[in-house]
């Protein structure tokens, strides 16, 4: 019923503006301005409503991507995952040891195995997360050799 009120509140808005925008064009007659503006109002109403719906989603989902900063990792654990991005694309932990991850990012990490470490990332802005988010460092020969964030 709530869809059905806002695809017509949109189709009465776009009927006005086609029609307007018809006028100053100058096209055709009035009384097909008329039938051109219901028609496209009626076919447009639905896209321009779930277009809408789209970018609200879109919106509610989007986060700042934020450098790397030792401090802000380490008091703010719920939004760490704003540094992420960061800390995955300019390859800071490539080639580090364990011990330098630890000094760097901290001693509270899960152990997946002697491999693989996880720090918490905390929630990622969006619709359906209901899990935090964490930064998978993988170890080979004892250094980094790769970096990954993925929903726990």
């Amino acid at each position: 019923m709530d869809a059905f009120i806002g695809i017509s509140i949109i189709a009465f808005l776009t009927f006005f503006f086609l029609k307007w925008i018809l006028k100053k064009l100058k096209v055709g007659s009035k009384n097909s301005r008329n039938s051109t503006a219901i028609f496209s109002a009626l076919i447009a109403s639905p896209f321009i409503y779930f277009g809408i719906i789209f970018l609200w989603m879109f919106s509610a989902s989007y986060y700042p991507s934020e450098e790397f900063y030792k401090k802000e990792w380490d008091t703010n654990v719920e939004e760490r995952y704003k540094m992420s991005k960061h800390i995955i694309e300019s390859q800071m932990l490539i080639g580090k040891t364990k011990a330098e991850i630890i000094v760097l990012l901290g001693k509270e990490f899960y152990i997946y195995n002697e491999n693989h470490i996880a720090y918490t990332l905390g929630f990622v802005p969006g619709l359906f997360n209901i899990d935090p988010d964490v930064l998978d460092v993988i170890f080979k020969n004892g250094k980094v050799i790769e970096v990954a964030q993925h929903e726990s």
